[in-house]
């Protein structure tokens, strides 16, 4: 056997840890969109019942990782925003 390995190429000894890295990083991934989805979902249900617009629109499209959602839900949902 070979001590030096062709570019791009891996020995067989590391497959292992590429395949517990790559699942590692998909769970990460999932839990992170179902993170993102939950916060968004739950945001943009109460902009949108309370009549905030613009929040909504915001909501919709800003992506922060649930930052954004949460800080609505939880802070910017009980001003009365555009209403009179």
């Amino acid at each position: 056997m070979e001590s030096i390995y062709k570019l791009g190429t891996l020995p067989p000894s590391t497959w292992g840890t590429v395949i517990a890295s790559t699942a590692g990083l998909t769970t990460l991934l999932i839990v992170l969109i179902a993170w993102n989805l939950l916060w968004k979902g739950l945001a943009m249900w109460r902009a949108a019942r309370s009549g905030a617009k613009v929040w909504f629109v915001v909501l919709l499209l800003v992506n922060t990782l649930g930052i954004l959602d949460i800080l609505y839900y939880f802070y910017a949902y009980k001003k009365k925003w555009g209403k009179k």
